[in-house]
């Protein structure tokens, strides 16, 4: 027997709670997996409190990132004893997730941790992390560099767009980030290497089509209004990275910035990336991201405190990573 969060769905209702779990229930898989830390993203904040449809299948254990030592293997890629990486993939909607002491996974969604890191490290860097990195290579692929104007990184005080603003930061590039007003905030932001912090009231409302050029490329995970207002003020041939709709899903912009100025929308999805582009990701991040920064991206909590830290993140009350440790 080991703990997890079980989320359960039957006629007296939708429900998450710690509970043992029997080994005889684990999913499929090649590989079975003793847990060390996983973490609480916005996905898995939505699958524990029901209040978006992410799970597909019940039961369910939600967390779609796990750090973690084989304990079994039928997968020539792994043995017993290897520490491995999982971020996406689906686990924690179809599949079984990170938020127990124990899972039984598809080798070949797994990677090596990288040995420039630990399990700790590995996530408080987590899915956000990866995510943030999958964003700035694909801005590098179209051509972004320092020298080519400011980035405004949105909803910057959330996993990825904090690990965004650092990295984007050490790389020389004008960081501009977009996230509450409160001094709290700012000074966390500032922290991390943000230039400016700009109220996020400043693009939550109806804008125009089109505004004065400024941004030569964006990191968003809002979505909405958000990520209309900023393809409305990109520079020429300017270029947006989006991996996120915590504001919305609704798109309410026109085609004019794409038209008249050039304008590349380029969609980036952590999921179901291939597993080379996974590890090349995990490289980058040794390379690029500062150590030292994960002190101040991460709070851990228990298992058992998961639950309530699930609200607090729909509430938009949390600032950073939230690194789950399951020996506690």
């Amino acid at each position: 027997m080991f703990r997890g969060i079980l989320i359960e769905k039957d006629d007296s209702g939708y429900r998450a709670a710690v509970k043992e779990i029997s080994e005889d229930q684990l999913p499929e898989g090649d590989v079975v997996v003793k847990n060390i830390f996983s973490t609480l993203n916005y996905k898995d904040a939505l699958a524990i409190t029901g209040k978006g449809p992410v799970v597909r299948r019940f039961p369910m254990v939600p967390g779609i990132d796990l750090v973690g030592v084989v304990e079994s293997s039928e997968n020539p890629l792994y043995k017993p004893g290897d520490t491995v990486i999982l971020n996406g993939w689906g686990v924690g909607e179809n599949h079984w997730g990170g938020l127990a002491e124990k899972t039984r996974l598809k080798g070949e969604w797994l990677i090596p941790l990288p040995k420039e890191f630990t399990p700790l490290q590995a996530m408080s860097i987590g899915t956000a992390g990866y995510t943030a990195m999958l964003c700035i290579i694909r801005l590098e692929q179209l051509g972004i560099t320092p020298d080519k104007g400011e980035v405004v990184v949105t909803g910057a005080s959330g996993g990825v767009g904090s690990i965004a603003v650092s990295i984007l930061s050490k790389l020389g590039y004008e960081v501009v980030a977009v996230s509450g007003r409160d001094a709290e905030r700012g000074f966390f932001l500032s922290g991390l290497g943000a230039r400016e912090i700009l109220p996020r009231s400043e693009f939550d409302s109806p804008g125009r089509p089109l505004g004065r050029e400024r941004w030569a490329a964006a990191i968003d995970v809002v979505g909405g209004h958000t990520l209309a207002n900023i393809c409305a003020t990109m520079k020429y041939r300017g270029v947006i990275a989006a991996c996120g709709l915590a504001g919305g899903m609704e798109f309410p912009s026109t085609v004019a910035p794409f038209i008249l100025r050039g304008v590349t929308l380029a969609g980036v999805d952590s999921v179901m990336c291939p597993r080379e582009e996974r590890i090349e990701a995990w490289r980058r991040l040794a390379q690029d991201l500062d150590p030292a920064k994960l002190k101040q991206i991460g709070n851990m909590i228990s298992l058992d405190e998961s639950i309530a830290y699930a609200e607090k993140i729909m509430e938009g009350n949390m600032q950073g990573r939230v690194v789950v440790d399951l020996s506690r």
